[in-house]
């Protein structure tokens, strides 16, 4: 029997003054608090290092966020940061528009709305489920090879992404529960598997202490 456990972060607040529906736009980093939050992560995997578990690899979105939220667990850990494209924020053909509920009173926009389920503004949920399930797949088994049994693997990525592949892992509908993210800023969900299939779920929040008046404008 092996078991793996992989946690996938959310990054912490982003610098974001205009209000902007950032996507995968670059040059959008953290913010003051949102290095704060990255620390708070990164201390509460050196806390599950110093309790004897085993966290032996370590990936990141290849966007600004995530990597610089990546970067003080890497430190804490002695990991290199593996970046990794599977897991970056979705496509949305909003990206880049502030005000999001204003712009989309246009008539020339509501053509992205005709099927929210999809979602028809961007890159559909089930793609981005297949992708990031995929590099959890990969990165699971590599630190299985390289560690064995009980290894631990922390992935940097983005809420959507994240949510969506909680919600399929569930077996809920990803359309209907797509907007419904339990996911907040800097958060951990926690997929353990026994021999190759889910067998817990867990979800916690590091930095609850700093979620209060944070910017949290989703980047899809």
């Amino acid at each position: 029997m092996s078991v793996a456990t992989v946690h996938l972060v959310r990054h912490g607040e982003v610098f974001n003054p205009g209000g902007v529906l950032y996507g995968r736009l670059p040059h959008f980093g953290l913010s003051e608090k949102g290095h704060a939050m990255a620390r708070m992560v990164a201390d509460h995997f050196a806390q599950r290092a110093a309790e004897g578990h085993r966290v032996v690899r370590l990936a990141a979105s290849p966007l600004q966020r995530a990597q610089e939220t990546a970067a003080p667990i890497a430190e804490a850990l002695g990991l290199d940061v593996i970046e990794e494209p599977r897991v970056i924020e979705a496509f949305s053909r909003l990206e880049g528009l502030d005000k999001i509920a204003v712009r989309l009173r246009n008539p020339k926009r509501w053509p992205l709305l005709r099927n929210p389920l999809r979602p028809s503004w961007g890159e559909p949920y089930a793609d981005q489920v297949t992708r990031v399930a995929g590099a959890v797949k990969d990165h699971r088994e590599a630190a299985l090879a390289e560690a064995g049994d009980g290894a631990e693997v922390v992935i940097v990525s983005h809420q959507l992404p994240i949510w969506v592949t909680r919600v399929a892992s569930e077996g809920r509908s990803l359309g209907l529960n797509a907007f419904r993210r339990e996911c907040t800023l800097a958060s951990v969900t926690s997929f353990t598997f026994t021999d190759g299939r889910l067998s817990a779920l867990n979800y916690t929040e590091p930095a609850a202490s700093l979620l209060p008046g944070t910017v949290n404008i989703p980047g899809a």
